[in-house]
């Protein structure tokens, strides 16, 4: 099935209903925003573009950013969704790897990717060519593809190297959707969803199941995140829903008590795509009130992972309510999830292991990379390389990246773990917690830490809260933390540095 069926069906319903959003102005109701997909697709088909050919988005949120992503899949085409703060050799990496025909992008995108000598035929949607597609005979309907059949080539953060492309199917993303109405939130057409992070992730997949069910689309005119605008936007639309990493909440959250927002018009905010720490969920839910869900996913099973509901995000009666809110939830409808050993056998509930998964949301493998795949599909089940546990009430708590674990004396720290304390000092702002090679211990512990704070304090901040082999035996302070370009710390770069250090 061809999820561009989910447009049509409801253009076909709901023509009139308000779909695509720039800011305040409507830009498009469902009949124009599924006709423009419909023309795209007959304008790629005169193009050579034939079903299974790789087509780009390279571009900033915007209402043409679904326009064309539906008129990629309305030709049978493959999303290839790229995100617009790459570098433009990063983004000519991907469209190298995927032979992708032909991409679409945003105004001085173009100019990004023609620097880098990137391969096949670019087109901006401020010019001539776009609007030549836009102005093409339409086809009639969706291209007919099977379940399995690729629909979007998902490429990894690279945070530990080459970027790797997930293959994702039309089977994989409905059930995505369908558990997002069935585990993480109720959808309905009066809802309005919110892209502040970018549509080539986590914000964007989430755009079928408001497709499915007739919601508003809204793109902030800024193109990304800004608070203030979004607080903004919630007010106008009203019946928010977006989805934010947890570095988002928390300038989120920061920014309104700083402006005396309250958030009015926001109704859901779903968080993950990092660790979220104790201290800012409870704080965020604090001042905003009970709006917050949970998800935990990989590109390898797309926001299909766990989830925790907004119901446990808020509770605080329960005697375990801090546990729970440190967890990822419980296993989402579309899967199985287990605890393994190094073996990938199962561990008993309380131990840690790697956390497991497998269900028709998993990937059936990388583009091109058996390699790549042989280690990560193992027995039917995806290894997903995260490390934690899962207690007697299927609570999945994630510790770390099996590779970001310190091993000292013998002994396993979770860096996580030590985050969270340190992060309990009002007036530390972040926290990264790393390992570094030690020729007695094999390695310590090491924090780097943004805020300006005494070595004594919080040496004495870990020792009473956590053992004293986790305790970090060296604090560097510096003024930010490396991140990636979606807002996760590179872990990488700050042992880099030590290693350069030593």
């Amino acid at each position: 099935m061809n999820l561009a069926t989910w447009l049509r069906r409801t253009a076909q319903l709901h023509p009139d209903q308000p779909a695509l959003f720039l800011g305040e102005e409507m830009v498009a109701d469902y009949r124009s925003f599924d006709l423009g997909a419909a023309r795209i697709a007959g304008w790629l088909k005169a193009q050579g573009i034939a079903p299974g050919d790789r087509v780009g988005l390279f571009m900033k949120n915007c209402p043409d950013y679904l326009i064309a992503f539906y008129g990629i899949w309305y030709a049978g085409a493959v999303v290839v969704p790229i995100n617009a703060k790459l570098h433009g050799r990063e983004a000519a990496f991907i469209l190298e790897n995927s032979d992708t025909a032909l991409c679409f992008t945003s105004p001085g995108l173009n100019e990004a990717l023609e620097a880098a000598e990137a391969q096949g035929r670019r087109v901006d949607v401020s010019g001539a060519d776009y609007a030549a597609a836009l102005a093409h005979d339409p086809v009639a309907e969706p291209v007919a593809r099977a379940p399995d059949d690729l629909s979007w080539l998902f490429y990894t953060s690279g945070t530990t190297g080459r970027p790797k492309g997930v293959q994702i199917s039309h089977r994989m993303l409905r059930d995505m959707s369908l558990a997002y109405l069935a585990d993480v939130d109720v959808a309905t057409a009066e809802d309005a969803i919110l892209y502040a992070a970018p549509m080539s992730h986590g914000a964007g997949i989430y755009n079928m199941v408001h497709v499915l069910v007739g919601a508003r689309h809204v793109c902030p005119v800024s193109g990304g995140f800004d608070p203030a605008e979004i607080f903004a936007l919630a007010r106008h639309h009203r019946n928010i829903q977006m989805f934010a990493a947890p570095t988002m909440v928390h300038r989120m959250t920061a920014a309104a008590k700083a402006a005396g927002e309250t958030g009015e018009g926001l109704r859901t905010i779903v968080y993950g795509g990092g660790p979220m720490y104790l201290a800012d969920i409870t704080e965020a839910v604090d001042h905003f009130g009970p709006v917050f869900v949970q998800i935990y996913g990989q590109g390898e099973c797309p926001m299909g992972i766990s989830a925790l509901s907004r119901d446990l995000v808020a509770d605080r009666s329960h005697p375990r309510w801090r546990d729970r809110l440190v967890s990822v939830g419980r296993a989402q409808s579309s899967v199985e999830v287990q605890i393994g050993d190094a073996e990938g056998t199962p561990v008993p509930p309380g131990q840690h292991g790697e956390i497991m998964v497998r269900g028709d949301v998993v990937m059936p493998g990388y583009w091109r990379n058996e390699e790549a795949t042989a280690k990560t599909l193992v027995n039917g089940w995806l290894m997903t390389g995260d490390m934690g546990f899962m207690d007697e009430d299927g609570f999945v708590t994630m510790r770390d990246r099996s590779k970001d674990m310190i091993i000292t004396g013998g002994s396993n720290v979770y860096p996580r773990e030590v985050e969270e304390v340190l992060l309990t000092h009002p007036e530390v702002r972040e926290v990264s917690v790393v390992g570094r090679v030690h020729p007695d211990w094999g390695e310590e512990v090491v924090a780097f830490v943004v805020g300006v704070v005494p070595e004594a304090d919080l040496d004495a901040l870990c020792n009473a809260n956590i053992a004293r082999f986790k305790r970090p035996k060296a604090y560097i302070f510096a003024p930010e933390l490396p991140k990636n370009n979606y807002g996760k710390v590179l872990k990488t770069e700050l042992r880099k540095r030590l290693e350069e250090d030593a």
